[in-house]
Order: structure tokens, then C-alpha cells, then sequence
């Protein structure tokens, strides 16, 4: 019954998907194209502005290396790209080897950890977008979201029992890899410190991603106000933010690309009061559709023209490749650490001599 419930749910999402996307696209002559440009343009200065926050946490961390923003900056739309149209955030892996293949002498422990960098200051404001989004009266309540109309945020929902689970399992998955990295434990956290270590001098992480940071929200705000009046939905300072918290939401649910099908869901119900179902259907796959054609495009472009990558198959490989070469790298390391000195295997053999003779 279950599976049955599953598949059913999952094709009444699709279809509702696919019946939103039939709207816009019929409806295309509707759309405010300079509007919709705009939008695009303050979102790419959005994603510009947070690359330049990334960087400046990785030059903190390797302070004496030479490396080049520009590559940062194509590492970041490269997995903002290719996490629009692959689920499950597949993106940030290639973000991460882009982004250490960059800098010479790092290491991925280190550049993972400045991944984490960012989410201070976006946790902070996506708990106040939340807040604010809460006491409007149109969001829907968490005990609601098993009656939204997409199947992953709905199964989960529905299915308190399984999603408790699936939260222990993950739990005790990174018990399991801490255990395994117990034995360099020392020298991982060590890197892992090395990454943000732009956290522990509050002034230069106010001058140097706070600010950064806080101008990327105020274009992205500014993108989706004008997306909003692009699709007629009407851009306002509450609508602006209520798609904040949509994709706060849809952002924890990465089961789709992009949160897409949470993404829908949410805005139709949050916006019912505000315009017609089918323009508000329109605008939450138009949109969607808008900023995934528009990162997909960029980051291709970057892989190709800054890393010389021919896809991002390629870098993913590529990543891979490089990823099982560290590591044979470590285990060689590892096997020299055991290994005796000449000196002591010397002495292990002139004092085996002496023991036969």
C-alpha cells in the first residue's frame, strides 16, 4: 500500500508539474520579458557576490597561496548550475573539486569547511525570513505540508516514522565516517579548522562576508521582485520574502533539482489569495525554469571556458579521479609513517645477525 501511495503521489506530482509548465509556456506572450531579464541579471550578481565572500574565506585559510577569484567565482555557478537540473545537490561536489583544484597545495577537508562559512550568516537570516513567513497566515504550518501536492515534502510529512529514520540513519552514516577518520582524526580537524578560519577575526568576517553576503540577499531580493512582476504575480517587500521562505523550505528538501516540485507546491498555496491559480502556477515553473536554463548556461560556460572542461560528466570524472589519486597519496603516507626508519631497520638486522651467529 505503501508503494502504491508512493507512485500514486509521485505521479499526481508530475502531473501537476507538467500541467504548470503547459500553462507557461502557453502563456509566454503574458510575460514581461524585461522584467524577467532584470531579474536573471540581479540573480547572477546574487550568486557573483556570494563567490566573492567564498573567496575571501579560502584566502583566509591559505593566506600564502596565489589563486585567482575568477576560478572561484566559475567553480560556484558550475554547482549552482548543475544542482538546477540534477537533484540530490550533485553540484556541490563539483564546486568542491573545481575550487581545490584551484589552490594550490589544498586539500578538500579544508575547502569543504569553507562551504560552512556561508551558512552562518544565510541561517540567520533564513530563521527571521522564516518567522516572518509564519505569521502571515498564508504558509502552510509544518503539520500541513503532508497535504501539499509534491510527493517528497508530503512523504515525509505523512510519514513521520520513516523520516525519523531516515534522520537517525543519516546520524549514525557520520558516526561511521568519524569513526573510520578517528586514526587521522588530529590532522582532519586541523584542516577542518583551517577552513574557517575567517570565523575567529569577527572584524575581517564582517568586512569580508557578512557585507558580501548581505548585499547577495538584497540582489536576490531584488531579482525576485522582478520576477515577480514578470510573471504578474506583483512584486511587494511580503511577496519577496514569502519566496525567501519558500526556498528555505524547498532548499531542505533537495530531492529534485532545485527544490522544483517543493518549490511549486508552496507558492501556489502561498500566493492562492494573490492571483489566479494559473498565473501563480505559471510563475512558480517559469521562474524555475527562468533560473535553470540561465545557471546552467553560465556554468557550462565556465567549465568550458575557464577550467577547460568539455561537460560537466567530464568534471565530475575528472573530480573523481582526483579524489582516489589523494587518497593513494594518504594510504602511501600512512604506509611510510609505519614504515621504520634506515636507522632502526639497521639495527633490527645487525641484532637479528647477532641472534643467529
Amino acid at each position: 500500500m505503501s508503494a502504491l501511495f508512493a507512485s500514486a503521489s509521485i505521479g499526481d506530482s508530475l502531473s501537476s508539474f507538467f500541467k504548470a509548465a503547459g500553462q507557461f509556456f502557453s502563456d509566454l506572450a503574458a510575460v514581461h520579458w524585461g522584467a524577467l531579464a532584470l531579474g536573471l541579471l540581479f540573480f547572477g550578481l546574487n550568486l557573483t557576490l556570494r563567490s566573492r565572500a567564498f573567496f575571501h574565506s579560502l584566502r583566509a585559510a591559505y593566506p600564502a597561496a596565489y589563486f585567482q577569484w575568477r576560478r572561484v567565482w566559475g567553480a560556484y555557478f558550475a554547482a549552482v548550475g548543475f544542482n538546477n537540473v540534477v537533484p540530490a545537490r550533485g553540484g556541490d561536489i563539483i564546486k568542491l573539486f573545481l575550487t581545490r583544484s584551484s589552490i594550490p597545495g589544498s586539500t578538500y577537508p579544508t575547502v569543504a569547511a569553507a562551504f560552512f562559512v556561508e551558512s552562518v550568516f544565510d541561517a540567520a537570516v533564513g530563521v527571521l525570513v522564516l518567522i516572518f513567513a509564519f505569521t502571515q497566515g498564508v504558509f502552510p504550518k509544518p503539520p500541513d505540508f503532508s497535504k501539499l501536492n509534491s510527493f517528497d515534502i508530503s512523504y515525509l510529512a505523512q510519514h513521520f516514522r520513516f523520516t525519523l529514520f531516515l534522520i537517525t540513519t543519516l546520524a549514525v552514516l557520520g558516526l561511521v565516517a568519524f569513526a573510520l577518520l578517528s586514526v587521522r582524526v588530529k590532522a582532519f580537524w586541523a584542516r577542518v579548522r583551517q577552513g574557517v578560519t575567517i570565523l575567529t577575526d569577527r572584524p575581517r568576517y564582517l568586512r569580508e562576508i557578512a557585507v558580501w553576503q548581505a548585499a547577495a540577499w538584497l540582489s536576490r531580493a531584488a531579482a525576485f521582485w522582478f520576477m515577480l512582476n514578470a510573471f504578474r504575480v506583483g512584486g511587494s517587500v511580503r511577496n519577496v520574502l514569502l519566496v525567501f521562505a519558500v526556498n528555505q523550505v524547498a532548499g531542505a528538501v533537495p530531492f529534485t533539482p532545485g527544490g522544483a516540485g517543493v518549490q511549486q507546491a508552496l507558492l501556489v498555496q502561498v500566493f492562492s489569495g494573490s492571483a489566479s491559480a494559473a498565473v501563480v502556477a505559471a510563475y512558480s515553473v517559469g521562474q524555475q525554469i527562468a533560473i535553470a536554463a540561465f545557471t546552467a548556461l553560465t556554468g557550462l560556460g565556465s567549465v568550458i571556458f575557464i577550467f577547460r572542461f568539455r561537460s560537466f560528466k567530464e568534471v565530475i570524472a575528472a573530480g573523481r579521479a582526483s579524489r582516489e589519486a589523494e587518497r593513494a597519496a594518504e594510504r602511501a603516507g600512512d604506509l611510510e609513517l609505519d614504515a621504520p626508519a634506515p636507522s632502526q631497520r639497521r639495527r633490527r638486522t645487525s641484532r637479528a645477525a647477532r641472534e643467529r651467529y
